[in-house]
């Protein structure tokens, strides 16, 4: 029998779509241009959240105009893929994202200016608003600026703010995805061996999660063993796990848009003592930090975390903040780190994400997640912190 798995209901996003003619109205944009791509971290949220739709191989962009539906704006050989998943019914071939070598001739491709000119005269619209600007490539945003020359704003923060707080629909598909998560990594720690390779152990990982339903990941997969743990962002490869390595280990499965996020360390053997002591410093801020968090909180429970590490040995060690919010992107706003200015509000989902790398003895994360609620954050997870084989 077919477990009946969450999902977001088609009835979500006309509210999104309410919520960005809003945002327009405060900011006073006249055209609202959003741009998306298949690049994993970032490149997908914004088509993701407001069409249900996740771009692959061609460039995605959304556009609003004022009191007007969005407008789906794609390659050639997007169509009949949006057709099949986005909530956006407005799909059109846009001359912008063709490539000048390639020829459709049976597809109708239109400029913006066309594209535009349906629902109001370009010459008359002022201000532009621009999402997705630091993955819009120069040329074609210089496009879009020879088509509406007036003042463009970047909107981004705004659009992240949007996202913030969780539906209940949005929150059941989260948790689902860290149910996901920690599938895969409890059969990571299972395939954790001395004489396994990393990739071995990934791809155990990946298979337990595919199978549950996990669409692809926010970022690839990480195994990492000895000195290779010691960067903040390392590539699983064929070397073999040796005997007496700390082996780091981050999972971030997505499902139906949404991502999870999980790490740990898994002590192979007898490492030496600085790792050991490292990870329990990790374990200790993190569990700290899970404390404290509830609506209400700002940056500064984190600085809390860092005193932990600090004490421990490892302030430098602490690479970059330590909570982040986690959406349709992987990482996302707001980030609760030293110079932030965010509040934690009820149905934020975050992670914590406590980091120790750049050691000469490896480097890894310990990494969850959690709902924040009134007073208290709930855990997504039940997984050890502390593994050793």
């Amino acid at each position: 029998m077919q477990i009946e798995l969450p999902t977001i209901p088609a009835s979500e996003y006309p509210k999104r779509w309410e919520m960005v003619q809003e945002l327009m109205a405060r900011e006073g944009l006249d055209v609202l241009l959003i741009y998306s791509d298949d690049r994993a971290t970032f490149g997908a949220g914004y088509t993701r959240w407001l069409s249900n739709l996740y771009p692959h191989f061609e460039t995605v962009c959304i556009l609003f105009v004022k009191n007007a539906p969005p407008v789906m704006l794609t390659g050639p050989e997007t169509p009949g893929y949006a057709n099949l998943n986005s909530h956006i019914r407005d799909i059109r071939i846009l001359e912008e994202l063709t490539h000048p070598d390639q020829d459709f001739p049976y597809s109708k491709i239109e400029s913006l200016y066309d594209v535009i000119s349906s629902f109001v005269n370009p010459a008359s619209c002022k201000k532009m608003g621009i999402a997705g600007y630091s993955l819009i490539n120069y040329e074609l945003f210089d496009s879009f600026k020879k088509v509406l020359p007036g003042e463009w704003v970047v909107v981004d923060d705004q659009m992240g703010d949007l996202r913030a707080v969780k539906t209940p629909a949005e929150i059941a598909v989260t948790e689902y995805a860290y149910k996901i998560a920690e599938a895969g990594l409890l059969a990571a720690i299972r395939a954790v061996e001395p004489g396994v390779p990393e990739r071995h152990v990934a791809a155990e990982a990946e298979y337990v999660m595919r199978k549950m339903g996990a669409e692809g990941y926010g970022i690839d997969t990480m195994v990492s063993s000895g000195e290779r743990s010691g960067p903040i962002i390392s590539r699983t490869t064929m070397n073999e796990i040796e005997k007496d390595d700390l082996v780091s280990i981050t999972i971030a499965p997505r499902y139906e848009g949404y991502h999870s996020a999980v790490a740990i360390p898994i002590l192979v053997g007898n490492p030496n003592d600085t790792a050991k002591r490292a990870v329990d410093a990790a374990i200790k801020a993190h569990r700290h930090l899970a404390g404290l968090m509830k609506s209400g909180e700002t940056c500064a429970i984190e600085a809390e975390a860092r005193k932990i590490m600090s004490y421990a040995g490892f302030e430098r060690n602490f690479m970059y903040a330590g909570i982040h919010s986690i959406g349709v992107m992987e990482f996302e706003i707001p980030f609760f780190g030293p110079t932030s200015k965010s509040v934690m509000k009820e149905n934020m989902v975050l992670s914590i994400d406590i980091p120790v790398f750049d050691g000469d003895w490896g480097g890894m994360r310990i990494e969850d997640g959690y709902v924040i609620e009134k007073d208290k954050a709930r855990r997504l997870t039940d997984f050890e912190y502390f593994v050793q084989k």
